[in-house]
């Protein structure tokens, strides 16, 4: 177990890819986490639902295992969303998966499963509490009922962070309807780290996080600090009805690039089925990823920050390619392909001059020109058709690859714009 919070980072930062289960009564329903609030159904029809909710196919073990055999580093588990059902045995609350018909811990069936499998521990807990009383709406409505609510808030943190130790992370979510003074965020905060010191936080109670949690999209930071984004296997997070617009290994795998040339971590959501079994082409689509980072782990773990900038070159090291993306490590770029070129591979702009090139998957060498003098690289002799998904070319360089083009046919020998001249008139 780590001795500090700065060691439970430094972990984290390369953790690189983890799993993210939601998973709740909204599951039996197949229309969404948030179908109590958008459809306003009544609170104690919804509560019924416990009667039903038997997760007689929810395997922890089974699903650790998936995870670890598809290349994750970690799990993430909605310990309670914003419905309130916790997936736990608590002592606040009869509304819990331990006192219904389920009769069972899942978050303490997770945690051990995990931990078995050598996955890291992180657990979401939402703020927000829909059907509690007061409720979060009412919070807002009188000092009162703010009171009760916080302190309630602060009694679910306090059991969840005290029955599961030691666990890595605690990931807060549903944040309205307070900033972090309404949230206590401060005091919420140094409660945890007072029985467990080791843990780290995101920033989802309204102060700043350990790490940033850009969600629906891989975007980092800048300037770099840790992060993580999240986002959906299908188009939602849990499992919903007809919902099968699935995304490709191949997408995955290129989500994974885009948080290793960042130094960030992909979570991937995946909702189980409402007997809590992993949708069978969830399952097959993290296998084919699991088995691709077997072969080209090293093109995504332990790699570096390796960016572009649009307007200003600054200490950018990368570029952009239509047939493969980079990812970098030490004197080592890797080029994965995403769009098999032919019987050759044309990069320019490399600055370093490369020594040897191989296929990571089978260790295969191939020839090469280089002309330092335009960077201008070019692999040969390869096979007219793709050798099987996501191929990786590892290039060795005599130094730290670096790779530099811009939007003419040559290097202006004056100052000058990688791409963008002026800033884009898209506004976010």
């Amino acid at each position: 177990m780590f001795k500090s919070r700065e060691e439970n980072l430094q972990d984290f930062v390369g953790s690189h890819y983890g799993l993210f289960i939601h998973y709740g009564l909204y599951s039996l329903l197949g229309r969404g986490e948030w179908c109590l609030n958008k459809e306003l159904i009544d609170i104690a029809e919804y509560k019924r639902l416990a009667s039903s909710f038997k997760a007689e196919n929810f395997d922890a073990d089974k699903i650790c295992a998936l995870a670890k055999a598809s290349g994750m580093s970690y799990i993430c588990l909605t310990t309670m969303h914003h419905e309130g059902f916790m997936l736990y045995d608590s002592e606040l609350s009869d509304f819990c998966t331990a006192k219904t018909a389920c009769g069972r811990d899942l978050v303490a069936e997770t945690i051990a499963a995990a931990r078995k499998h050598g996955l890291r521990v992180h657990l979401y807990h939402s703020l927000n509490h829909w059907t509690c009383n007061p409720s979060s709406s009412a919070a807002l409505e009188s000092k009162e009922a703010y009171e009760k609510f916080i302190a309630f808030t602060f009694a679910r943190i306090k059991e969840l962070v005290t029955k599961y130790r030691p666990i890595d992370v605690l990931w807060y979510d549903g944040w309205w309807p307070f900033n972090a003074k309404g949230w206590m965020a401060e005091e919420m905060n140094k409660m945890v780290s007072e029985i467990q010191p080791w843990i780290i936080f995101n920033g989802r109670n309204g102060l700043p996080g350990d790490f940033t949690t850009p969600e629906g999209h891989m975007s980092a930071p800048s300037p770099w600090c840790p992060w993580e984004a999240c986002l959906t296997l299908n188009d939602n997070w849990c499992y919903v009805k007809n919902d099968d617009n699935w995304k490709s290994a191949s997408h995955v795998i290129s989500m994974l690039l885009c948080a290793a040339k960042g130094n960030g971590n992909l979570l991937l959501g995946v909702g189980p089925e409402p007997d809590g079994s992993i949708p069978a082409k969830a399952e097959e689509i993290m296998l084919e990823v699991g088995n691709w980072i077997k072969s080209n782990r090293e093109a995504v773990y332990n790699t570096e920050v390796f960016d572009m900038g649009l307007m200003e070159r600054g200490e950018h090291r990368s570029d952009w390619s239509h047939v493969c993306e980079y990812t970098a490590s030490g004197n080592n770029l890797y080029l994965t392909v995403k769009f098999w070129p032919g019987d050759e591979l044309t990069i320019t702009g490399l600055k370093s001059q490369p020594q040897k090139i191989t296929m990571l998957e089978s260790g295969k060498e191939f020839p090469f020109d280089y002309n330092p003098a335009n960077g201008k690289l070019t692999i040969k002799m390869l096979p007219e058709t793709s050798p099987g998904l996501r191929p990786v070319f590892k290039v060795e360089c005599s130094g730290m690859p670096k790779i530099y083009r811009c939007g003419g046919m040559h290097t202006p020998c004056v100052q000058h714009p990688p791409y963008d001249p002026c800033p884009s008139d898209l506004k976010s």
